[in-house]
């Protein structure tokens, strides 16, 4: 067998493709760990590394591969628009493509992870690397809070964990923490109802999460939980129902749904005080204040793709004016209309709003657990957007991009068209 041969075989085994997942999920996750230890241009490099064995093991299994319909139209037009962003981004232009670039990139590993794994593998993936993280970072908070009591600096960790929190582990803030903690959570139950790993690690993993959660103490991920325990609830109840009364259940959800956000937002005040989020809410709300006055400058088009926010104007201006330094504008919604205007806030509802009524359909009618994580993930994702930008960067883009493709893959228009045609 020649060396070519064997590399192709290597690059195109089932094993390289699921070290490689296990590596992707670990990294998008970890990327401020990353950063902290060996730089920005590490983390670049290493990304640029993941993305090329990825590219490496696609080629190499590409006839394998369904390409059919397989990418949802909503993503790319989202980052087709994206990119369009750098003629008229307030950056400059090699910078902007570099961060477009960057939105591309985690695009492409969601897509191959999509593409190479099924959601059962997906699931797994997910659990052993969310189990690692967290399992680090409270050795981590604990070393630096109860053992040494000092902080770690170069982590960001400040060793609160003797005063039950908050912490944030090795992922930078609470809420990202929080954010890990509750996809982490949904994870282990879906894994425990498949009984795909033993029991004692399931409610190991399950406390794990757990505690994490809690001593995070994000206010923003006690909302996204309680979305997602309530759609669980939902989804338990309608896999149930007839499959001819299961319409009616659905529309009734559509309508509960419709009116607990309306009563929500008519009291979103006292529910704010009551889970004591009252603080964080006024520093969002500050934030979101000062964009707008910058919004109405650029209101279709927006500044132009960013990401992460840069040290540049009109960021850097919006931080001088409220006295604080943001790494985004705590709300994915309107982080997308500032950066990407009101066609790309438009455009990013779109793909996670058709993504989230596929998945859900199929997790309420098809009889494997496994379809309920997609639709988990993205009603986590959904809820928490309007707290913080975690669904436009990283490992948050990334988990979106997967639940979409695994979404479109099993439900797809086209695919009905060309069924309706036959």
């Amino acid at each position: 067998m020649s060396l070519s041969v064997a590399l192709r075989a290597f690059a195109g085994s089932a094993r390289f493709a699921q070290a490689l997942t296990l590596l992707a999920v670990g990294l998008a996750f970890s990327t401020h760990a990353v950063r902290s230890i060996i730089g920005t241009a590490g983390l670049i490099a290493a990304i640029a590394g993941l993305v090329v064995l990825c590219a490496l093991s696609l080629v190499a299994r590409w006839r394998a591969v369904e390409w059919y319909g397989i990418l949802p139209l909503t993503i790319l037009v989202f980052i087709g628009w994206c990119a369009a962003s750098v003629l008229w981004s307030s950056l400059p232009a090699l910078t902007a493509v570099a961060r477009v670039g960057y939105l591309i990139a985690f695009a492409f590993i969601g897509v191959y992870i999509a593409l190479m794994r099924d959601t059962i593998q997906i699931v797994r993936a997910f659990g052993d690397v969310m189990r690692a993280l967290l399992g680090a970072s409270l050795a981590l908070e604990v070393l630096s809070g109860i053992i040494l009591d000092v902080p770690i600096r170069v982590l960001g960790i400040q060793g609160a964990i003797a005063q039950l929190g908050p912490i944030q582990g090795i992922f930078g803030s609470r809420n990202m923490l929080g954010f890990v903690a509750l996809i982490a959570l949904l994870t282990f139950l879906v894994e425990w109802r498949m009984k795909i790993v033993q029991r004692t690690r399931a409610v190991l993993s399950l406390t794990l999460a757990g505690l994490c959660l809690v001593l995070s103490g994000s206010p923003t991920t006690w909302f996204a939980l309680g979305a997602a325990l309530v759609a669980l609830l939902a989804l338990y109840g309608l896999r149930r129902a007839s499959a001819p009364t299961r319409w009616r259940w659905q529309i009734a959800l559509l309508v509960t749904g419709v009116v607990a956000i309306v009563t929500a937002w008519i009291f979103r005040i006292r529910i704010i005080e009551l889970i004591d989020a009252r603080d964080e809410f006024d520093v969002r709300l500050e934030l979101w204040r000062e964009m707008s006055r910058y919004l109405n400058l650029n209101p279709l088009q927006g500044w132009g793709w960013v990401g992460p926010w840069p040290d540049a104007p009109p960021y850097t201006w919006i931080e001088l004016a409220t006295g604080r330094a943001h790494g985004s504008g705590l709300n994915a919604y309107i982080d997308a209309y500032f950066q990407v205007g009101v066609i790309g806030a438009l455009l990013f509802v779109a793909l996670l709003g058709v993504a989230l009524v596929r998945a859900w359909l199929l997790a309420s009618t098809r009889r494997s657990v496994v379809y309920v994580w997609p639709a988990l993930m993205l009603v986590a994702i959904a809820v928490t957007s309007f707290a913080e930008s975690f669904a436009l960067v990283e490992g948050g883009w990334m988990l979106l991009v997967v639940c979409a493709v695994k979404a479109a893959r099993d439900m797809s228009w086209r695919d009905a068209l060309e069924r309706a045609r036959v």
